[in-house]
């Protein structure tokens, strides 16, 4: 990687507290193009311009987010006085449609609950801490990384409601029902102590809980709770926490406070959801729609 890309990275951390995993992704996006274009604050418009052909076989939102990345490097290497051009109007500008986001349906999630519950009733630790993962992604809407990364700390002892570090670094309060409060009381008793660790979920190297095995975990108990384990995922149970809320008349400002969300375009997505559904409900339901 070039030092021009390396400083548009550092800046990304120190001036927009970029998250690690936003990190990686432009990382990806920046080395991929180095190595077709070279020295990107040295690339003119006609090599920047090749890029086309090249991404002509990925998906369209692949396209618009390596463009994206692309765009903002070229702006910083013109504000920074690297180049005294931006050719960021010979990448490509794909149109595409944001999908709305997979739902689970009220007796799904009851479904891994139950089964949930059935496994923690053993007492083991790995019960346990599944019971509460489950709570608190459903019951409280937390990203994947926002969850595994939670230290002992953050447990509430009186008030509802535990501090989250989301993206950017920015925290946010988020409401910890009776049912998680309970859960985590159980896990707290029979969290392993070694190797010594701050984090709330630990793993066997002090560390904590990867995302990768917190996918893992929820496939094996979707399987188990007789559901289709590809529907299954941190994201799709964030997604029904937002989506149920909606449907119980939740106000959409609350929301976007609850989910971490900067913007509240992003936020607004759960509205289609909502009236995706009411769509389906007329059509199946209203007297006329088998006439």
């Amino acid at each position: 990687m070039s030092a021009a890309t390396r400083a548009f990275l550092d800046m990304l951390a120190a001036e927009r507290g970029a998250a690690a995993n936003t990190l990686a992704a432009y990382a990806r996006d920046l080395s991929g193009a180095e190595e077709s274009l070279g020295d990107l604050a040295e690339a003119s418009r006609a090599q920047v311009a090749k890029l086309a052909g090249e991404w002509s076989a990925l998906a369209p939102s692949t396209v618009a987010r390596k463009s994206s990345t692309l765009r903002q490097f070229f702006g910083f290497a013109v504000d920074e006085g690297w180049r005294e051009d931006d050719p960021s109007g010979a990448l490509p500008n794909p149109r595409t449609s944001r999908p709305l986001p997979k739902v689970l349906s009220h007796e799904q999630v009851e479904a891994l609950m139950e089964r949930a519950e059935f496994e923690a009733q053993s007492g083991k630790p790995a019960g346990l801490r599944q019971l509460v993962l489950l709570e608190m992604l459903y019951g409280s809407g937390l990203r994947a990384t926002e969850l595994v990364s939670l230290p002992v700390s953050a447990v509430p002892r009186d008030a509802p409601l535990i501090t989250v570090t989301g993206k950017g670094g920015a925290a946010r309060m988020v409401p910890v029902s009776d049912r998680a409060r309970e859960a985590l009381q159980k896990w707290l008793s029979v969290r392993p102590r070694e190797p010594a660790s701050r984090f709330l979920f630990p793993s066997r190297r002090g560390k904590h809980l990867s995302r990768v095995r917190l996918f893992q975990l929820l496939k094996e108990l979707a399987a188990r709770a007789g559901l289709d384990p590809t529907g299954i995922s941190p994201h799709v149970l964030r997604h029904a926490f937002a989506t149920h809320l909606l449907e119980g008349g939740a106000d959409l400002r609350v929301l976007q406070t609850l989910l971490g969300h900067a913007d509240i375009a992003t936020t607004q997505i759960y509205t289609h959801v909502d009236a995706a559904r009411l769509v389906s409900l007329v059509n199946a339901r209203h007297p006329l729609a088998n006439r």
